[in-house]
């Protein structure tokens, strides 16, 4: 369930965005501008990790631009739909590269579950643990006018 902010439309919860990374592979209806792209994001980490362990198809530039392109869409989305209090702090990365940075954590942390030669599987997971915590920190400062998100 989105979180209300009171602005003009609800961030998602943390809980919004680990399900969208978990149902990117999955065809569905809109369910929220962000999390859709938060699920492309997923889909892009998911692709430039396979290129990275060595497999043909793909090229990392194209996938970076989707993923550019994506963490744009989210970015667009909190300029028009987040209220920007004065004075509040300013949060140092937009809403698009905290989420990104959190989809490549999934896939990490997804991959690892499948077979982690390094033994990293429990590392991985504590990780995008404390990237989840740190989002749901973001999102109740900028609901309780405390931080603000960068608009560039």
């Amino acid at each position: 369930m989105p979180i209300n902010t009171g602005h003009l439309a609800p961030l998602p919860s943390p809980s919004a965005l680990l399900r969208a990374f978990v149902e990117a592979g999955e065809p569905g209806p809109t369910r929220h501008r962000v999390l859709d792209a938060a699920a492309g994001l997923a889909r892009c980490h998911d692709r430039r990790r396979t290129v990275l362990d060595g497999a043909p198809g793909h090229h990392l530039d194209d996938i970076d631009a989707e993923r550019a392109a994506l963490i744009a869409r989210i970015d667009d989305w909190v300029t028009t739909h987040v209220a920007h209090r004065a004075g509040a702090s300013l949060h140092t990365e937009t809403l698009g590269a905290v989420i990104d940075r959190m989809a490549a954590k999934w896939i990490a942390a997804q991959r690892a579950l499948g077979g982690d030669p390094e033994g990293r599987t429990h590392l991985q997971w504590c990780r995008l643990a404390e990237l989840t915590d740190g989002y749901r920190d973001l999102i109740t400062d900028v609901t309780e006018h405390r931080r603000r998100l960068p608009v560039w």
